[in-house]
């Protein structure tokens, strides 16, 4: 029972270690979605910052347009040229907002399958300890039927073992007075 006792309190550390795993690698995946939803969020306002950089500079050419035509054609130019670079710029933001949201997908499936994963090991680990405490239940009443049998069986042993030494007390002042009966023949002259 003890040897018993001691492997169920290693399976049960073992199961509780396997648990604390599946809690830290939990724990880190939750740390990591919120650092993607951290640069997510920098993206959006990153983009936000250059869509009202974007429309000022619009505006911009249009007072300019306003002031002077000569003025218009290079600003016209210019703006151009910065419209492209922010078109550029969105387009990578863009790319690298989709990569995120597709690395935020893969990390939500594997969240998942792991978070399914853990909870069949712990139902896994909960049946297999419910089947153990069982087994030992059931040992423990075998081993006390046991004992209570053996207890009985010494009871009657050692009542066997009284009734012996008493037929043996018996014989041996049985064969005292045999003995003491021999002696007072053998001093009787007649007798002898």
């Amino acid at each position: 029972a003890g040897l018993l006792y001691r492997h169920l309190q290693q399976r049960v550390r073992g199961a509780e270690a396997l648990a604390q795993k599946y809690k830290q690698q939990q724990e880190a995946l939750s740390a990591q979605l919120q650092v993607v939803y951290e640069h997510r969020a920098r993206l959006e306002r990153s983009l936000q910052k250059e869509r009202g950089e974007h429309k000022k500079t619009k505006e911009d050419f249009l007072v300019y347009k306003l002031e002077a035509q000569e003025a218009l054609n290079k600003e016209k130019q210019d703006s151009m040229n910065r419209y492209g670079a922010l078109s550029s710029q969105h387009k990578i933001l863009k790319n690298q907002h989709d990569d995120v949201k597709k690395q935020l997908l893969d990390l939500q499936l594997q969240h998942n399958s792991l978070r399914l994963e853990h909870r069949k090991s712990l139902e896994s680990h909960s049946q297999k300890l419910a089947q153990l405490q069982q087994e030992k239940d059931s040992e423990v009443t075998n081993l006390q039927d046991t004992v209570q049998k053996l207890r009985e069986e010494s009871k009657l042993l050692r009542k066997a073992h009284l009734e012996v030494h008493s037929q043996l007390l018996n014989a041996q002042a049985q064969m005292e007075e045999f003995r003491q009966l021999k002696e007072a023949l053998q001093k009787m002259p007649g007798l002898r």
